[in-house]
């Protein structure tokens, strides 16, 4: 936002602005002695605290570069591959999947979305918003992009928690 110069910086700008020659076809711009009164700020009231509205769920937090560098170093303990899988059943298939590698003990896994038509894939977009969601909290520790040499884009890596010991 930018405010009006004071008169000071007026008359300076104008003592400055009579040594320069202007080029060709351009002109200099005059300043009066008096500027014109600046309208006084009516700043906006402070409001009630508006809540938040909850948009598009995002992922956990990502990976620690410790970790993702142990990961994508193939260190990866499982896959899943949802490749031609409509919605319905590429979560079911994701979330039980990321269940039974939990309860296995493994700490990763490589989800494979892949990347659609054009880059604009359903299961590729909606992938990270079933990672963050409420039921797999428990499960998941993070989530990050796969390195191009596990399918880039089109996959994802997930960092699983430690199961507690009974």
């Amino acid at each position: 936002m930018k405010r009006r110069p004071h008169p000071e910086e007026l008359r300076l700008w104008s003592k400055v602005a009579a040594t320069v020659h202007p080029l060709s076809g351009r002109f200099l711009p005059e300043f009066g002695d008096d500027p014109p009164p600046a309208a006084p700020v009516q700043m906006p009231l402070p409001s009630k605290a508006v809540p938040k509205t909850r948009g598009p769920q995002t992922p956990p937090s990502d990976i620690e570069p410790g970790r993702l560098r142990k990961i994508a170093r193939d260190h990866l303990e499982a896959r899943i591959d949802l490749h031609g899988m409509d919605q319905d059943r590429a979560k079911a298939a994701l979330e039980a999947f990321l269940f039974r590698v939990w309860d296995e003990g493994y700490r990763s896994a490589l989800v494979i979305t892949g990347k659609g038509m054009r880059g604009e894939g359903v299961l590729r977009r909606m992938a990270p918003e079933w990672l963050a969601a409420p039921k797999l909290r428990e499960v998941v520790a993070g989530v990050s992009t796969a390195k191009r040499h596990h399918g880039g884009d089109g996959a994802l890596y997930v960092a699983l928690k430690r199961k507690p010991r009974p």
